[in-house]
């Protein structure tokens, strides 16, 4: 093994200008004499071969800067490493034709590292930082394996590699013209792929003008039209409902039929129902990535839940994650709010909400797809929105976390969450709030430099900050890796049955709306122009009411207890169907 530590430090955080300069000064190889372990400067910096990891310097820093991870397990060299301290990645995985191979791992990985190598946005550098990359040294540290040829055929241009990027929201601004502007009909398909991915209304529209999921969906179709032999997307379920999710999952599949795929994606039940094989990527996030073997779809995601890789004796996690404990711990029945039937009407859109009852210490999830009036519901509850018909005799306080995030905020993340709550720097409030959403390393960071999946947890945490009686969370899920969606529930749940408040979660992860919901609420119409919002009702019953629309079926994995979406016309799609179980729990 050529490293038996690695010491990363955050170059942003790091500001030996405004602190002790504490990972030097107790450093127990600096102060014995040895100048040379930690070196101070316009940043620090820190020697791998001579740190003895003591984690000293991480606990000392006070900008949270610095992490040391003592490796338990042998690596090869890295295949990239972006600087001294930094982040690297180990290993590649291998595309194949005809199938759909799936990365699955936490966010800051190196999942998106290693599409940009696959796709010669990035050439690597097998950690020689300082010297410029070039093909012949990769070459030579690939020769013999299986990847050798691609990257030989990748090098010459004899391959052509296509990238949909993780980043959709930054088209508009790169991007100023029509929708059809932008999709290069390369493969003649694009009427076809239009209509498969419900696009085709909106061809004509500025890029500007369109939505989130919009902008997924042509992301999705401005890829797959164009002429190539791998093809890379980047989390192509974000901002999308589920039957979009599907929808593309669909068209992704049906270009794996001719060409190569390979996916990033979060949500599990999306990344089930299109891959066919998956890499397991583990280690530790900003700090370095490895990239397993091949697995098939079903054991992979199984062996990523477990935390345990048997055949390399690598545990990367020390918990289990699971789906098979959830429903409500505390039994109460107390009623906390009633509602009548209530009709909302716009000039192009209406709702009709049937009345229903929540309690407290529960939480109800909302299946339905995009712009059904989901909010709408919520903001006639909080006395935002006035019904057409109907009346609510009560108003009750609600805290609510919008779907779209905003950074406008000047200061650092300790600043904005200290003028939310008056219980900041409490005890209860580090236990149940920060701890939870693994938002301590983040409070000297300012709001404006915060990453999606940063943000979002930030907002969450001022959501339950707030004293109110219902808490809305409008899809919290994304920008959130597996890990922080069931983290996530689990404090969520805690916070609601503790407190004994209400919580309606709005979200588009079939599998954590499954765990953490005791009762649900199934929007169904057209989008856009009608929905019908019905009445609470278990858990199980709604579940079958929204899949039997949807027409997809899922049954529940007995290792995991993960819900698991059947392959279309498969025989258990079949018999599911039959008996009228789109939902076999």
């Amino acid at each position: 093994m050529s490293e038996k530590r690695i010491a990363v430090i955050d170059k942003k955080k790091c500001d030996p200008e405004k602190c002790g300069k504490e990972c030097q000064s107790f450093c127990p190889r600096v102060r014995s004499g040895d100048d040379e372990t930690v070196v101070i400067k316009k940043k620090a910096e820190i020697s791998e071969d001579l740190c003895i990891g003591c984690g000293i310097c991480t606990k000392k820093c006070p900008k949270h800067a610095i992490t040391i991870i003592n490796l338990a397990h042998e690596l090869d060299d890295p295949i990239h490493q972006y600087g001294k301290n930094t982040f690297r990645l180990y290993g590649l995985p291998v595309p194949q034709k005809g199938r759909v191979a799936g990365l699955l791992g936490a966010n800051g990985i190196g999942k998106t590292t290693a599409l940009k190598i696959l796709s010669a946005q990035i050439i690597p550098n097998m950690a020689n930082f300082e010297e410029k990359s070039t093909w012949d040294a990769v070459l030579a540290r690939f020769k013999g394996t299986e990847i050798y040829n691609y990257l030989l055929e990748l090098k010459e241009k004899k391959i052509k590699a296509i990238y949909k990027p993780q980043q959709v929201d930054m088209i508009p601004s790169m991007f100023k013209g029509k929708v059809k502007e932008i999709l290069k009909d390369e493969r003649k398909i694009l009427k076809k792929i239009a209509k498969d991915l419900e696009i085709d209304h909106i061809l004509d529209r500025k890029v500007t003008e369109i939505s989130g999921g919009d902008l997924q969906r042509v992301a999705i179709a401005a890829t797959i039209i164009k002429e190539g032999d791998f093809y890379f997307f980047d989390e192509p379920s974000s901002y999308l409902d589920v039957r979009h999710r599907l929808m593309a999952a669909r068209a992704i599949r049906e270009l794996a039929e001719e060409k190569a795929v390979l996916v990033v994606e979060h949500d599990l039940a999306t990344l089930d129902f299109l891959t066919d094989v998956v890499n397991i990527v583990y280690g530790h996030p900003s700090v370095y990535g490895v990239i397993s073997s091949l697995y098939p779809a079903r054991r992979g995601i199984n062996t990523y839940l477990s935390g345990y890789i048997r055949e390399s004796n690598v545990r990367f996690r020390d918990d289990e994650l699971n789906f098979k404990s959830h429903g409500q711990i505390f039994k109460g029945k107390t009623k906390l709010i009633e509602y009548p039937d209530l009709e909302k009407k716009y000039p192009e859109f209406a709702l009709k909400v049937d009345g229903g009852k929540f309690y407290a210490g529960e939480i109800v999830g909302v299946f339905g797809a995009n712009a059904l009036g989901k909010t709408t519901f919520m903001k006639m509850l909080a006395g935002v929105e006035k019904p057409t018909k109907g009346k609510l005799e009560e108003k009750m306080a609600i805290a609510y976390k919008p779907q779209y995030l905003k950074t406008d905020f000047k200061g650092t993340v300790q600043d904005l969450l200290a003028t939310t709550t008056k219980k900041f720097g409490t005890q209860k409030y580090k236990l149940d709030v920060l701890r939870p959403l693994e938002l301590e390393g983040l409070l000297e960071n300012d709001v404006e430099t915060l990453s999606g999946g940063e943000l979002q947890r930030v907002s969450i945490a001022i959501a339950l900050s707030k004293d109110a009686d219902i808490y809305l969370l409008d899809e919290p899920s994304a920008y959130l890796d597996v890990e922080q969606r069931v983290k996530l529930s689990k404090m969520i749940r805690r916070f609601i049955e503790t407190n004994k408040k209400t919580c309606i979660v709005i979200d588009h992860d079939m599998l954590m709306l499954n765990y953490i919901s005791d009762r649900a609420i199934i929007v169904l119409g057209k989008s856009g122009e009608t929905g019908h919002l019905h009445a609470p009702t278990k858990l199980a019953d709604g579940m079958n009411i929204f899949l039997k629309d949807l027409g997809i079926t899922f049954r529940k994995d007995p290792e995991s207890g993960r819900p698991r979406a059947n392959k279309p016309d498969s025989q258990k799609d079949k018999e599911q169907k039959k008996k009228n179980e789109f939902y076999c729990g």
